[in-house]
C-alpha cells in the first residue's frame, strides 16, 4: 500500500492509504457511534460533542472519515447545514444495523433540537457520552415486536434515571398523557424541552398529577448554541 496522507492530532496519529483505508482511532470510533445513535448530526454536534478544539480541526478529521468511506454528507433542507450520516462501511465497523436509516424531512427539526438538547444536559449534569442512551437504541434493546414509545434519550446520573422528550408543538392530549404516564412509571425524573407555549402550557397540567416532570423551554436550551453556530 502507498502512504498518501499522514496527520498528528491530541488524539493520535492517522494514516490514511491509497487505497481509501484509515486507521481509525478511539475519538473517530466515538465519532461513528454518536452519528448511528443520533441517525445524524450537524457539523456543530460532532465539534462539542467529540471534544474537539474547534471547528477546524473537526472539519478536517470529518473530511477524513468521509474520504475513507465511513461517512457520508448530506444536504437535504433548505437552512439546514449538512447532516453527517454513517455509512454501510461505518456501520460494518461498529457491527451495527446494515441497513440505512431513512431520514425523515419533517422530523429533521426536531431531531437538530434532540442533539442540542443533549449537549445541554451533557453540560449541565457534566455526563460522558456513555452516560447516555438514544431512542434508536432503546428501540434495537427491544427487538422485534410491537413498536413501544421510548423518549427521545435517556441518562443516568447520581443512580437516578432521567428521560429527556422534546416537545416542539403539541400532540394529541391523550397521547402525551400516555408518554407521561410511562415516562413515570420507567424513570425517576423526566424532562420536557418545549418549543411553544402551547406545549408548555399542556405539559405543566400534568405536573400537578405527575410529580416527577421538569419543564425547560426550548429557547433557554438554544442559547448554549450561539457560539456553535457562530463557528460554522
Amino acid at each position: 500500500m502507498v502512504r498518501v496522507g499522514c496527520v498528528c492530532w491530541g488524539w493520535g496519529l492517522v494514516r490514511v492509504w491509497a487505497d481509501g483505508k484509515m486507521e481509525l482511532n478511539d475519538r473517530d470510533i466515538e465519532i461513528l457511534r454518536l452519528v448511528y445513535r443520533f441517525k445524524f448530526c450537524l457539523g456543530r454536534h460532532i465539534r462539542v460533542l467529540a471534544g474537539f478544539s474547534g471547528s477546524r480541526a473537526s472539519d478536517r478529521r470529518l473530511r477524513l472519515l468521509i474520504d475513507a468511506g465511513y461517512l457520508g454528507r448530506q444536504k437535504i433542507l433548505y437552512g439546514v447545514p449538512f447532516l453527517y450520516t454513517v455509512t454501510h462501511k461505518g456501520r460494518i465497523l461498529l457491527g451495527a444495523n446494515k441497513r440505512e436509516h431513512k431520514i425523515r424531512l419533517e422530523q429533521i427539526a426536531h431531531d437538530v433540537h434532540v442533539l442540542e438538547s443533549l449537549i445541554y444536559m451533557k453540560q449541565k449534569f457534566k455526563l460522558a457520552l456513555n452516560d447516555i442512551q438514544s431512542e434508536r437504541e432503546l428501540h434495537i434493546k427491544d427487538g422485534f415486536g410491537a413498536r413501544k414509545h421510548h423518549p427521545d434519550f435517556v441518562f443516568n446520573y447520581q443512580g437516578k434515571t432521567f428521560a429527556v422528550e422534546i416537545e416542539l408543538t403539541p400532540k394529541g392530549k391523550a397521547r402525551l398523557e400516555k408518554n407521561i404516564r410511562d415516562n413515570y412509571l420507567n424513570y425517576d425524573f423526566q424532562i420536557w424541552i418545549t418549543g411553544d407555549s402551547k406545549a408548555h402550557a399542556l405539559i405543566g397540567h400534568f405536573a400537578s398529577e405527575y410529580s416527577n416532570i421538569e419543564i425547560i423551554r426550548l429557547e433557554d436550551v438554544l442559547e448554549i448554541c450561539k457560539d456553535m453556530k457562530s463557528q460554522e
